[in-house]
Parts: C-alpha cells; structure tokens; sequence
C-alpha cells in the first residue's frame, strides 16, 4: 500500500455543502415560557443528579451515564439545538458554559427513529441537531504492532478510536461535490471533523484496492474506511 498525497491534495480541493439552518419545528409551551435561565438551571440539576455529578464543574465521572438502558417516558420537546458547529444553543441563545455542555452530552441518545433526546432515568426530551452531535476536533496517528490508529478527540472531551465499534464514514454532498467524514462515537452519535481534521485525515490515505475497484481509503485498527473511487475522485475534480 502506498500513501497517495496527490490524490489526498485534489481531495482537500472538493468543497464540503455547508446546509442551511433548520428551524427548530416543535416546542412545549412550558419551555417557550420558562426562564431560559432557570430552565437551565433545572435540567443541569436533573442531568447532574443521573449520572453522579456535582454542580456545573462536574466532579469526576466514574463513566458515561447508561442512557441506553433507561426508558422513561417522552416528555416532549425543548427548544435546544445543536448547530453543525457544535455549538449549543438554547431558546435562541448559546450555551457559553462549556461545563455545562459537557453534562448535557453526556445524556444524549440518538434513538432507532432518527431523533436524538436528552434522557435520564425519569425524562426524555427531545432536541435538534443541525448536523451531527459532535465535532471532531484533533486528530492523533500512531502505530501499535505495525497498525495503523487513528484517534480523535471531540469539542466535548470524547476520545475515539476508529476502528471496528467506532467506523469512519463519508457522505460526498451532490451538490457541491464535496465530502463530509463522520466517526460513530457511541451508540447511534456521530461526531462530523472539522474541516483541518478532515485535511489531516485524507493526508493519510492512500489507494487501496477493494472488489476489484480501486479506492482512496483510510486504515485504523485494521479496518478500512473507503472515501470514494478514485475514478470518480479524479472525474470530480477535473469538473471541477
């Protein structure tokens, strides 16, 4: 297998789609007339007291609450979502508290019918992701036993290493011909890189052949994560 920088450098010239914002479709009627300070203030306390932490500092966490084996029932929407920058927002206002941020992720849960909620043992309540739930934000390549690892770290703390439970996939975006990486992060989560990570990410491809057809892909714990053809990456960007 040979690195493929040439192709890696037309790959970084594809433009990503940036999509529109998407309106936040459902609120509760509590929530557009709560507080959005005490509202806040009240979710973080019931978040806080699921998984064991103590105030906005956090404390130290033992693990990730088991949001996946708690079932409560739905108890509507909030007006919360989070834009494809990973950015927070709440009743129209960001969320400026990374602290804070960090505890609301670590009730999020993406269920089988495509939307993601905020649980704990007595509520789920469901938000708006723009995007994906996360951004990656640095990447690490090293090598254990001669194998390739690629580990990311989120704008939220996770760590991730690309591998069999944690895949790499590609949407390439039609109408601007461009490619968006995601990494699975947990369960149904997903964490879209950021564009320098997405550069640094391609500069470690190469071409590898699968099924006969000749791929640009990228390798991490022994799995192989295709991007797209080749032929198709070249027809792109000699359109382009």
């Amino acid at each position: 297998m040979r690195q493929f920088q040439a192709t890696a450098a037309k790959l970084r010239n594809l433009q990503t789609m940036t999509p529109g914002n998407n309106a936040i479709r459902k609120t509760t009627a509590d929530t557009r007339q709560q507080d959005p300070a005490a509202g806040l203030a009240g979710l973080q306390a019931l978040i806080g007291r699921a998984n064991g932490e103590k105030g906005e500092s956090g404390g130290k966490r033992k693990g990730l609450p088991p949001v996946d084996r708690w079932e409560p029932e739905y108890c509507g929407d909030i007006d919360m979502e989070i834009k494809r920058d990973g950015t927070w927002f709440y009743m129209g206002t960001p969320i400026g508290r990374m602290p804070l941020v960090r505890l609301f992720s670590t009730v999020l849960r993406k269920d089988a019918n495509g939307e993601t909620y905020l649980v704990t043992p007595v509520e789920k309540i469901r938000i708006e992701i723009e995007d994906a739930h996360f951004v990656a934000v640095e990447m690490n390549v090293s090598q254990t036993g001669g194998e390739q690892i690629i580990t990311f770290r989120t704008n939220v703390g996770d760590i991730v290493e690309a591998g069999p439970d944690n895949p790499i996939r590609y949407e390439i975006t039609g109408d601007n011909d461009g490619v968006k990486p995601y990494v699975l992060v947990r369960g149904r989560l997903e964490a879209l890189l950021s564009r320098p990570v997405m550069y640094e990410l391609i500069a470690h491809g190469e071409e590898i052949e699968i099924d006969g057809e000749i791929m640009f892909a990228v390798r991490s714990k022994g799995e192989t994560f295709p991007i797209m053809p080749v032929a198709e990456l070249n027809r792109q960007v000699a359109a382009g």
